[in-house]
């Protein structure tokens, strides 16, 4: 009851300061097979350098591999390799699927965010799906494989990021799930000595559930599961760390977006009327979870008005306080927060919780790469309702500051290995040309 507020347009949380946010630069669909960086010396160098990176993860060295995966992941990142992916899939995929089941923690992320990269790339298909069959039993066993961040976070990215793309049907989806929820809140089994996560590890399954979430309109899962879920996602919300209760957040209001505890209620209003056991214990639960909303519209409020203490980041703090007014915003009035963000001067728009935490999603997943997928992917143009300028298809394109620091950086991954390659190809030639001068020498003296 009461007033109804009008509604606000928000600039979105997009946790990156990267300066391809909003850059300007040239659309180039997946279809035109390749990007035009501006010079022919780029373009060569990108492509031979793939190729010998993809030969390199069959050495036996660790270091040596971790430096081709870093070389791949760049090249993937900054522009989709559509004609190299069509050539070497198999081969790719499987050299990944090998690091990440021998290899150390460092080149199990590196490996696994080539796999997300790569699904990224292929989009919805039989490539898509097979790289999701093929990966989910490899990343499942690494996830028990230790218990270093970086390593479980890069993970779960993959792992949603493949489900995303290469789902087919929602039992496949909420596999994916059923794994980052145990991450999330491991339970104790016969013989599983369940380890507390790290805060980044718990922040990023959330986020990774939540992403996955978005996909299964209509999902009917068990009032138990709801009811769980919730309740857990709820006491999130009081943790100390900032961005864990920014995921929980955003988590809870997709799942009011869905009107999945609408349906639980609807379901167990049903039940009020029986007197068998089973009923009474539904109507335990109707009450329980009428309780909980109205925990989380409090937990919500206070958090929109929270003070900054000693040391907390102001940034971080103005996040969580918008976020949260959006929260309570739409709780309370049923109004989801409106977002705007410009990719090559053209708008890309987010409408509701779903689109806003997919944005947020691929953004991080992507950071500065996430303007160019975005210009040249038709699947994430799908999956956003965007469509890009088409413009500069042929010939000259503008080289984005990112790109720029990518191939031209002398310091950059791509020109480290380019440096190695050109002293590589100098000593074979060297090597040559001394062998013609013994020759020539030796035929003077006879």
């Amino acid at each position: 009851m009461g007033r109804r507020k009008i509604q606000r347009k928000n600039v979105a949380i997009l946790d990156s300061d990267d300066d391809n946010s909003s850059v300007t630069s040239s659309s180039i669909v997946c279809s035109d097979q390749m990007s035009v960086f501006g010079t022919e010396e780029v373009e060569f160098n990108k492509e031979s350098l793939v190729d010998e990176a993809i030969d390199a993860l069959f050495e036996k060295r660790g270091s040596t591999r971790e430096k081709a995966l870093e070389v791949i992941n760049a090249a993937f990142n900054f522009n989709l390799q559509c004609q190299f992916v069509e050539n070497k899939f198999a081969t790719l995929l499987h050299q990944c699927l090998n690091c990440i089941k021998k290899g150390s923690s460092k080149e199990i992320s590196l490996a696994s965010r080539t796999i997300g990269l790569l699904a990224l790339t292929v989009g919805p298909g039989v490539h898509a799906q097979e790289i999701l069959e093929e990966s989910i039993t490899p990343l499942s066993q690494a996830f028990n494989s230790g218990s270093e961040s970086s390593k479980i976070i890069s993970l779960l990215n993959c792992l949603a990021v493949i489900t995303f793309v290469g789902a087919n049907g929602p039992e496949e989806i909420e596999k994916s799930m059923q794994i980052m929820w145990q991450i999330i809140h491991p339970k104790l089994g016969s013989n599983v000595i369940a380890i507390k996560p790290s805060a980044p590890i718990i922040t990023t399954a959330v986020s990774s559930w939540s992403f996955l979430l978005t996909t299964m309109d209509g999902w009917r899962p068990s009032p138990k599961l709801w009811q769980e879920s919730v309740t857990y996602l709820s006491s999130l919300l009081d943790n100390d760390d900032r961005s864990m209760r920014i995921a929980a957040g955003e988590a809870l209001s997709l799942i009011f977006e869905m009107g999945s505890l609408e349906k639980f209620v609807a379901e167990t209003k049903g039940y009020i009327d029986s007197s068998d056991l089973e009923g009474n214990k539904t109507k335990v639960r109707f009450s329980h979870i009428q309780g909980l909303k109205g925990k989380i519209l409090n937990q919500a409020r206070d958090l929109s008005m929270e003070a900054g203490g000693k040391g907390s980041s102001k940034k971080d703090l103005n996040n969580q306080r918008n976020m949260f007014r959006d929260v309570l915003e739409f709780l309370e009035y049923g109004y989801p927060p409106e977002t705007t963000m410009k990719i090559g001067g053209v708008a890309l728009q987010t409408l509701t919780w779903s689109q806003l935490i997919q944005l947020n999603f691929l953004k991080r997943f992507l950071g500065g790469g996430f303007a160019k997928h975005m210009q040249e992917s038709e699947f994430l143009q799908d999956v956003f309702g965007f469509t890009p300028k088409r413009r500069n298809l042929v010939g000259y394109d503008h080289i984005s500051n990112t790109e720029k620091r990518m191939y031209k950086s002398p310091n950059s991954v791509v020109n480290k290995a380019r440096t190695q390659q050109l002293n590589k190809q100098r000593m074979l030639s060297e090597g040559r040309n001394i062998g013609h001068f013994a020759i020539c020498v030796g035929y003077e003296d006879s």
